[in-house]
Order: C-alpha cells, then structure tokens, then sequence
C-alpha cells in the first residue's frame, strides 16, 4: 500500500460545490481523494493542487451501487492509502412532484440520499472502527428535522439519514472513530437553482468552513448551519400540523 504524507481525505461528490470547497480547504499537506459520476474533474483537482494538496487521486463512484461500496473502498486503499476523513458529499434533490406521482421516481431519491449513504457509511465506519481512528462527515439537512409537505419526499430521506447517522454515531462512541452530522438549511448554489432562498441561507463556501471548523474542533456531533437554525427547529415539532402542511419547503 503507497504512504504519502498527511492523512487521506475522500471526498465522495467530489464534483459537488460543498464537495469541493471543502477538499480545497482540507488539501494543504494531505492527499486529496475526489470520487464522482464519470466525467473530468479536471478544475477541482487544480483547485486541490494549487490550495496545497500533496496528492490528489481521482476515481468513478457510483453511490447508488452499493454492491460495489467494498470494492471502492478497496479501489481508494490501493491507491491512496486507508482513509482518515470522509465526506459524504453527494446527493439529489429530486422533483417533488414528479415522485408524489412516480413511485420510480421516489425510490430513487430515497436510495440515493438514504440507503446508499447508510451503506456507505456502514462500510467506512467499519473499517475506520477496525484501525481505532477516523472522521465521517454525513450530511443530513433540516428538512428532516420535521418533515414538510412541500418536499416530503426529499425530507424523509433526510429524516432516516439523520436518525441512522445518530445512531451510528452513538455506536462509535469510544471507538476513535468520529461522526459529524451536519444539518444545513437552504443552500444557495446549483442544486436549488430557481427556487427562492429560505430564511437562514448559506453559500457552499459557508457550509465549508463550518464543517471544516467542526473536524479540527472535534466537539460536537450536530452541526446546524448556520447555528440559529437549531433555535428555529426547536420548535418545529409544536407547530400545529394545520398550519406545518403550508409551509414551503
């Protein structure tokens, strides 16, 4: 197995705005591991390389093969070394209305931003247990928080994320091993091109630096981005369901 300098921090939705910002801020001194859909990632491993990276390794991930999860994290093993931070970057948004009429179309949001981030996780956080250190960054959102009717379908995939993450969380306890849940509100970037911001909005670069904060720090479990939102979502669960199902997304 090759030894480079620094630790070994995969990106997986490398090609991803958060994905990105926080490979270039974690680059100086590491070796950089950008996993995405087949495609050139030309520009983010520039961005990784000129940020200070000391290595940067690019492989094809197809998150929602799960049967191949082992086997990629054999593939990033052999060519980079055991991972020491992975960042759980990738995801859909889906069509809300589309899936409230497609069960298709449900299913697939729901397997791509659940069970093949469980599935992922699971695997890392074995692997990470086994060698007794290890950072997960899992990305939850607080569309799960409380579930609205405006994107239901997306939410609950955040909402059984959320809890499995907890959980493994709490399972890692004591093990070296360390599971940060982030729960951005609205990000504005290409994936919600089009829609009006939320109240509480954050930029990738923003959700970046929060996180990238938090696994230096080492302290918390929930990241709520930004920190007033955990405030405004304490009180979700006591709104009235009358007025809950108004509410946009």
């Amino acid at each position: 197995m090759p030894h480079h300098p620094g630790q070994v921090v995969a990106v997986f939705g490398g090609r991803s705005e958060i994905g990105a910002a926080i490979a270039t801020r974690l680059a100086p001194g590491n070796t950089i591991v950008l996993l995405a859909r087949p495609g050139p990632l030309v520009d983010e491993e520039a961005a990784c390389l000129a940020a200070g990276a000391a290595r940067v390794v690019t492989l094809e991930f197809d998150a929602d093969d799960t049967d191949d999860h082992a086997a990629l994290l054999d593939r990033i093993e052999a060519e980079a070394g055991p991972v020491d931070v992975a960042i759980l970057a990738f995801g859909i948004l889906g069509d809300q209305e589309v899936a409230e009429r497609d069960h298709r179309a449900a299913v697939a949001i729901l397997h791509t931003d659940f069970l093949a981030q469980a599935s992922l996780l699971t695997a890392l956080a074995e692997r990470m247990r086994t060698r007794g250190s290890g950072t997960l960054v899992a990305f939850s959102s607080v569309a799960g928080v409380r579930v609205r009717r405006a994107n239901y379908v997306y939410g609950s995939a955040k909402a059984g994320l959320d809890g499995f993450a907890s959980g493994l969380a709490d399972a890692l306890h004591g093990t070296g091993v360390r599971l940060i849940i982030a729960r951005p509100g609205f990000v504005i970037g290409r994936m919600t091109t089009g829609m009006d911001p939320a109240p509480f909005s954050s930029t990738p670069d923003q959700v970046a630096d929060a996180v990238v904060q938090e696994i230096h720090r080492g302290r918390r479990v929930e990241l709520w981005i930004p920190w007033q939102l955990r405030v405004m979502f304490s009180v979700a669960p006591f709104i009235p369901r009358a007025i809950w199902r108004r509410m946009p997304r």
